[in-house]
């Protein structure tokens, strides 16, 4: 039998308490999340994290190119919604970039780039939106 490569992305969700969860990846980062009832993150809210910082990743590494933003916040929102078979799943997502430039040359080619930067990012650089426009597979299995 033929070993498999090993997936370049890996996360573990480990459940620590009822409705609580934490997921881990190989560099030892984790992130806390749970049903929503103690106030930290949902799994969908996680999504859109995602989503939002995915693309301004991508946004900043083009735009610090000309200038240093005085302010960076990104705001992604989303509806919540069923199908006929009552499957949930989100819509009408939005992310809304809010950056602030300085004075001078360099500020003023960042602030020209923004909405290019933008559109690259929704159209080419942004994995994670990307993946989730082209509606990609996800399949579900129980250990043996």
């Amino acid at each position: 039998m033929t070993e498999q490569p090993e997936p370049r992305h890996r996360v573990t969700v480990e459940r620590t308490a009822a409705g609580t969860f934490v997921a881990r990846n190989r560099r030892g980062g984790e992130v806390r999340f749970s049903t929503g009832d103690d106030g930290s993150f949902t799994p969908v809210e996680l999504l859109l994290a995602a989503i939002a910082g995915c693309s301004s990743i991508d946004v900043d590494t083009l735009v610090t190119r000309r200038a240093e933003p005085a302010s960076f916040l990104a705001t992604i929102t989303g509806e919540r919604e069923r199908d006929e078979s009552g499957a949930s799943y989100a819509t009408d997502i939005e992310v809304t970039f809010d950056l602030a430039f300085g004075d001078g040359e360099g500020a003023d080619k960042a602030r020209a780039l923004l909405p290019q930067a933008v559109r690259l990012s929704h159209d080419r650089l942004c994995t994670v939106a990307n993946t989730v426009r082209r509606g990609t597979p996800v399949t579900m299995s129980v250990r043996e």
